[in-house]
């Protein structure tokens, strides 16, 4: 990896090991000899008292309280509407913590109790079904790691602006779990699907009642009625008890809160599938059911009002994903996409699972522009704005995956560009 060295500072692994310390920042002898130097070190006090015990439930230190969700004041012509963002920018890894996971939600988020909660299984089967959730924890369930992405995600890309926006500003709408349940065609084999079924209509039990459609292939395919995230119940802003979880494609037929699981010959044609996460093309025709999301990459650091202190060496790091497959390659560009290179993937390149990307570059103090893009396992290209723009027109917000450029300027600050 790294095998060649691209313009404007990003280095070569070669070439990185060959700086060997004076490249990196080197340590003055005196600090790595500690006490031999004549060093003094003082025991914090942090060190000499000691601290609370266990808890019922952990909580994170009070130093990283910048690790926040940001969300939209409250809108009372849509109670309960809205979505919270996650801080990617200040995440390492691809598995976000179920408190910073986003949410979008389109009346709130019900207080379900579990005991009272019905799945009803009907229309085009032999026999119609009904569980609780205590009947859906009996049976045998998958583990998967998958990203979750709102279909509206990077949309204000299309449309300029947001000079001062950021990695979570401008994409937080997705994020990467675990993902624990029942395969949906273990439920569906069992009441007996009708050789006329094409669509699975599916409706949560919010005050919305939001429903979407899923083709029925789909759903026999990688569908769960998911149960845990990271191990734990689900929480309420994710659907508890029970969602439905269609790996790889808007995060939106992901239905929260499931409470109906219904067969039809057609699309129901929801709301949320004809006034909304449709893509409207230049001449007014628009693309409906654009399930999958692209191939898809962001640079998470530095990106969108971080700021560079000195000269010198740093790891541009970032995410990956696409609904297609599994990340194969990230390039990085430091010079507005004129010269590419590799990026080191780091971990495993799950399918339809975020994936963590890095490359070294070397700051000289001159104004750049940082680039990714991915290519996943189907040869999926992640296509400029420039691009995205010609093919489809900015009418439309939804299923956005252009690339991103994040421009340094010359004193080290780094903010939202259009190249």
């Amino acid at each position: 990896m790294y095998e060649k060295v691209a313009r404007n500072g990003l280095i070569s692994r070669r070439h990185l090991l060959g700086m060997g310390a004076t490249g990196v920042g080197a340590i003055a002898s005196s600090e790595v000899l500690g006490a031999d130097a004549g060093i003094t070190f003082e025991i914090p006090s942090w060190s000499r008292t000691p601290g609370p015990g266990a808890s019922a439930y952990g909580t994170r230190s009070r130093h990283a309280e910048y690790l926040r969700r940001t969300h939209a004041a409250a809108n009372p012509t849509y109670p309960g509407g809205g979505s919270s963002r996650s801080p990617l920018q200040h995440l390492q890894g691809t598995i976000t913590p179920n408190s910073l996971h986003f949410e979008r939600h389109h009346a709130g988020i019900p207080d379900i109790n579990p005991t009272g909660h019905k799945l009803v299984i009907n229309g085009l089967v032999r026999q119609p079904l009904v569980f609780t959730y205590e009947d859906l924890l009996k049976y045998q369930m998958i583990s998967r790691v998958y990203f979750l992405e709102c279909a509206g995600n990077s949309g204000a890309l299309l449309r300029g602006g947001n000079t001062n926006g950021t990695a979570q500003s401008l994409h937080g709408l997705v994020s990467c779990a675990e993902w624990t349940g029942v395969p949906l065609s273990t439920i569906l084999d069992e009441a007996g699907i009708l050789s006329d079924a094409k669509w699975v209509a599916a409706v949560g039990a919010d005050a919305a009642s939001m429903g979407r459609s899923v083709p029925i292939d789909k759903a026999l395919d990688d569908v769960m009625i998911a149960l845990y995230q990271n191990g734990e119940p689900i929480m309420p802003g994710q659907g508890y008890p029970m969602r439905l979880f269609c790996p790889g494609w808007e995060g939106n037929i992901s239905v929260k809160w499931l409470t109906q699981i219904k067969l039809t010959r057609g699309p129901a044609q929801f709301r949320d599938e004809t006034s909304k996460y449709t893509d409207t093309l230049p001449n007014r025709s628009s693309f409906q059911f654009s399930f999958p999301m692209g191939s898809k990459s962001l640079i998470t650091s530095p990106s969108g009002q971080m700021s560079l202190e000195r000269t010198g060496i740093y790891q541009i790091t970032g995410i990956a994903w696409s609904g297609s497959g599994s990340i194969r390659r990230v390039e990085v560009s430091a010079d507005g996409g004129q010269t590419w290179a590799d990026a080191a993937i780091q971990g495993l390149q799950l399918g339809k699972a975020l994936t963590r990307f890095s490359v070294p570059w070397e700051w000289n103090g001159s104004s750049a522009i940082l680039q990714s893009r991915a290519t996943d396992s189907r040869g999926n290209v992640q296509p400029t704005r420039e691009a995205t723009l010609v093919e489809r027109g900015n009418i439309s917000f939804y299923h956005n995956h252009c690339i991103q450029s994040w421009g340094v300027s010359n004193v080290g600050e780094v903010t939202n560009v259009y190249v």
